[in-house]
This record gives C-alpha cells, structure tokens and sequence, in this order.
C-alpha cells in the first residue's frame, strides 16, 4: 500500500507551483460545472452564473499553460492539491443529497478565497516578471469571482433560505473549527478502553489500573496533537496555526482518555470497574449522538461505528486482562 505525502506550499519549486495552478483551475472548473448541473432545474439563473464561473476558470487554465510552455516547456507535471498541504478539501458535489443556492454560494466563495490567497502568495515567491504578473493578474480575477459568489447569494436567498443557510454555516464553522477537537474527544475515548480494562481485570488493583490509562491517555494526546498539527499548515485554509490546532486536538484526546480513566481513583477495584463502564456508556452515546447531529452521519452508522465498536473494544479489552 502506498502512503501519499503531502508537499509544504513553500518547497515547490516554480514549474511545479504552475502546474498545480493548472489543476487547480481544471478542477475548479469541473466543480463549478457540477453546480450548475444540480441548480439548473431549480435555479437556471444561479447555474448560468456557474457556468460563467467555470468558462472564466478555463480561461485561466489556458493561459497558465500557456505561459508554462513559454517558461518550462511541454511537460506539465501533475501536481494536485492532494499533493500539496494547506488546501480545503471540499466534498464531491455528486455526493450532496441537497443543494442550495445559498450552500454552493458560501462554498464557490470559500473556493476563490482559497484560490486568491494561492495567486498572492504564488506570486510573492515568483522572481520571473512574466509569471509573477500573470499570477497576480488572477488573483485579483479570483477576488472578483468571491465578490460575484456573494452578490449571487444576496440576490437568491430569502429570508427563510438566509435562516438555513446561517445554520448551515454555523454547522460548518463547528466542523472546521471543533473538528480537530472533536476528533480528538473520540478517538481518546474509543483507542485507551481496552489498555485501561485489560489493566484492570488483569491486576484486580485500581491503582495500576489507573495508571496504565493514564499513561494511554497522554501518549495518544502526544500522537494525535502531532498528527492533527503536522497534517495542515493552514497557510492557505486559514484554519489557524497548526500548533494550536494540535494542541486542542492532543488536550482533547487526553481528556477522551482520562474520563474512564479516573473512576480508578477510587480504592475498591469492582465500584471503580463499574463506575468506568457507565462512564464508558456515557461518552459513547455521546460521541454517536454528535456524530449523527453535526457530523452528518447517518443514525445507524453512528451506533455501529461507535457504540458496537466501542463496546467490542471494552469487551477485548475485558477478555485479554482476565485470560
């Protein structure tokens, strides 16, 4: 199996910074396409915006190959954003099961943020003229774009649509800004259930029991903090400083971890196992139920996910400590 790394903006070297311009618009373009094909029976005049939108970022498309010839030669490289960390990963529009005009807006929005924010700090970098101009000739095109997705959704949105569109951002600043909490929370709760009772049901002491949950505790904090602050600079996002980030991602999978953990503070060992199990009980409701509310999973899904695998990882981790 091949593990795909992910390039910082600033290692690119100029041709590779070009060619993923040219992907970048390419998709972009496709994307745009896409909305307006799912608003075209219900909005044709936001999905003929769309389509301006995406005959605009052809445009683009062509004249960044154009320049790159002139520059680099025939070969472009594919560089994706995939490939490259700091970029918003937006989902497929084919896997939305409802579309608004007011959602594709606030995302068509967010997409030339990202792509001006791009052009800008391209062009910074850029000693050559020619490219430099070019780049910053597209970031200001891209802020035009931004200012043309919010004149759309003003136009379109009334005021019941403008109240579930609010909601609908509020849900995504709680994904893109909880998110790496959130993450945190559940995976310190599910991954130290089974250290913790295995300890427990093979020592019969609450004490060491405690302790091995601590230690798991903190050590999955340390690896999840540095996962989530290695895995997004957030130069182009703007998701904020990827050690704070991390931070808030590791102190949340330690708490995740001590919940369980603390019921071993009390001296008998069977009061102890048993308060840890409710609390267990407790914090895998709550994980399915967020899951399910703000994370777009369906009910079911939720349950099996969290609930049966939680409690299939408590009853392992039962079975090895009294084996």
């Amino acid at each position: 199996m091949f593990i795909r790394s992910r390039r910082a903006f600033d290692t690119l070297t100029p041709p590779e910074v070009l060619a993923l311009a040219i992907s970048a618009e390419e998709e972009d373009a496709r994307r745009y396409r896409d909305m307006a094909q799912r608003l075209a029976e219900n909005y044709p005049a936001s999905a003929h915006v769309f389509e301006g939108m995406a005959s605009e970022e052809d445009d683009h498309r062509r004249r960044l190959i154009t320049l790159f010839k002139e520059k680099f030669g025939d070969h472009i490289p594919l560089v994706q954003r995939g490939d490259v960390a700091g970029f918003i990963r937006f989902p497929p529009v084919w896997s939305r099961t409802s579309l608004t005009v007011g959602t594709v807006s606030q995302e068509a929005a967010a997409m030339e943020a990202e792509a001006r924010n791009f052009y800008q700090r391209a062009a910074q970098r850029s000693t050559d003229p020619d490219v430099r101009k070019l780049l910053g000739d597209l970031a200001a095109m891209e802020s035009a774009h931004e200012q043309a997705a919010e004149r759309l959704e003003a136009k379109h949105l009334t005021p019941s649509a403008r109240a579930e569109e609010a909601d609908t951002q509020r849900r995504l600043f709680l994904l893109r800004v909880v998110q790496p909490g959130l993450a945190g929370l559940i995976d310190g709760s599910v991954s130290t259930i089974a250290p913790i009772f295995a300890a427990a049901f093979a020592t019969q002491d609450s004490w060491n029991a405690f302790l091995v949950g601590l230690a798991a505790s903190i050590g999955a904090g340390i690896s999840m903090g540095l996962t989530e602050a290695l895995s997004d600079d957030g130069a182009i996002t703007g998701r904020g400083h990827p050690w704070v980030r991390g931070s808030v991602c590791g102190v949340m999978t330690t708490i995740g971890g001590l919940g369980h953990t603390l019921p071993y503070l009390i001296p008998d060992f069977w009061t102890a196992t048993l308060v840890a199990a409710v609390v267990v009980a407790v914090e895998l409701a709550a994980i399915a139920w967020v899951r399910w509310r703000y994370m777009e999973t369906p009910f079911t899904s939720a349950i099996v996910q969290v609930v049966l695998g939680g409690t299939l990882v408590l009853l392992a981790g039962i079975f090895i400590g009294s084996s």
